[in-house]
Parts: structure tokens; sequence; C-alpha cells
């Protein structure tokens, strides 16, 4: 087994005008949960329209460099990446546990395994009562648990969820953080998680990588070295969040004074 499951590797994209990604390499290790930080605007949504493949990219040049998974060029019809984004994503038309069986049954998996997989998923998500419900007998917090159920059946190559708790409270947000590392470890899968909240990131990832501003660079790398599960009042939690804080927030500082700079010239 190749050392990182997913690698990027100097990978620069631009848009007309601006120059979105610069030179960045990711390499993210097997079975760990990596938390990509940065502001909104940063460029975190372009690396993951890159890494899966999204139109807007292609119609826009593409990209320069290189991903490999498992050592080998990416591949979609033998590597398989999963993601789950802010909005629910459902489909209306099928329930809890159809939509969580979905991918296996597109991936024509055997009906053993489908079964088994959906079962485990629904047990750890709690969704027994609500297997046979569709998305619109549902609120928005259980249709992104069952969206989240979807994406880890398929036990991915790589699982992207891009800022997945935006639309929930803080205390929905920590119950599904607690809901995703769960089927983390029972499945093993390797999560890259982006946000833009340093809290977030430092109870759920092995390893922050914190983002500059466009045109975006990996700042640091920070790895995050503690037991689970995770106390936020633990001395060890807040050491590694101040760090983290104290990196992120030298970078917001840059970002405003370069607005700063552009609105004086403008004007």
């Amino acid at each position: 087994m190749a050392e990182y499951v997913i690698e990027m590797l100097n990978i620069t994209k631009v848009f007309p005008g601006i120059t979105a990604n610069d030179n960045i390499t990711l390499q993210l290790r097997p079975g760990e949960i990596h938390a990509l930080l940065g502001e909104n605007g940063a460029g975190k949504s372009t690396l993951m329209n890159i890494l899966n493949g999204n139109e807007k990219i292609r119609r826009t040049g593409g990209y320069e460099g290189e991903i490999l998974i498992d050592g080998e060029r990416a591949d979609p019809k033998k590597h398989s990446i999963s993601f789950v984004f802010q909005e629910p994503s459902a489909f209306p038309w099928l329930t809890a546990q159809q939509n969580i069986e979905y991918g296996l049954r597109i991936k024509k998996k055997p009906e053993q395994e489908i079964v088994s997989q959906r079962e485990k998923i629904i047990g750890l998500l709690g969704l027994e009562k609500y297997r046979d419900a569709y998305p619109h007998e549902m609120s928005v917090s259980m249709e992104q648990r069952v969206v989240i159920g979807r994406a880890f059946a398929l036990n991915p190559d790589l699982l992207l969820m891009d800022e997945p708790y935006g639309q929930m409270d803080i205390k929905m947000r920590y119950y599904l953080e607690d809901e995703v590392i769960r089927l983390w470890q029972a499945t093993g899968s390797t999560v890259l998680f982006i946000t833009h909240n340093l809290e977030e990131a430092t109870y759920l990832a092995e390893r922050v990588l914190i983002l500059t501003n466009k045109p975006a660079k990996i700042k640091t790398s920070i790895d995050v070295d503690l037991p689970r599960p995770r106390q936020i009042a633990d001395p060890k939690f807040i050491e590694i969040r101040k760090e983290i804080l104290f990196i992120y927030f030298n970078v917001l500082i840059i970002i405003v004074l370069i607005s700063f700079i552009r609105n004086i010239t403008i004007i």
C-alpha cells in the first residue's frame, strides 16, 4: 500500500483574471481525517472541484499538476471518491435506506453486501425508525445524516466533506461531528473535511492544513495528536487550538491588509 492514499501534487488553477490555487501539494494518509482550514473564498472549494472532476474546472482550461490515488494516476473508472456538500442532497424519490444503499446498487455490489452495509450505517446513525422516511418528511439535519451515511456506505478511497454542517446550529454541529467520527472509526475511511471553523477542525482531524487566501497555498500543517473522544476543555486540546488560531489569525490579518490596500488603490 502507498504511504498516501491521495496526493495532489503541484496543483495550480487559474481562472480568467485570478489564480485560485498556486502550486499546492496535498498528501493524505490512509484512514485519517484531514481538515482543510481556510476562509470563505480562499480556494478550498476549487481544490474539491479539481478532485471531483467538476465540469467547471474542465470548461475553464483544466489545471496544472497531478493527482494520484494509491500511487497511481487518478482514474474515475477505478477509484472511488464520495462527496458531502453543505446543502443536503438526498434523492427525494428514495427513502432513507434506499438513499444509503444507492451507491452500492449503482456499483452492482452483491445483495448481501448491500444489506449488510446499509444496516451497519443505519445502526451507527440511529436511523432505524426513519428508514422508510422520504427526505421531505425529514428535518434538514436528519436529511444530512442520511447523505453522510450514503457517502460512508461506499467505503470510498476518499470522502470529501465541504462544510457539511453550514446550516446547523452549534448543538447540532457537535452532535453530527460525533456521528461522523463514529462512522469514520467503523469504516476506516480517509476523509478530507473542508471548514473555516478552527474548533471543528481541531475536534475532528488528525491533521489540520491551513490555507492562505487566493492565490491559495498551504501555509502550514499541524498534527492533532489527541486521543478520542476529545474534550474541548482538555488543556492539550486548548493548546493545539491556540497554535492553530495563532497561524490562522495571521493569515486573516494578511487577507484584511491586502483587501485594505486594494481598496485604497481603487479610491
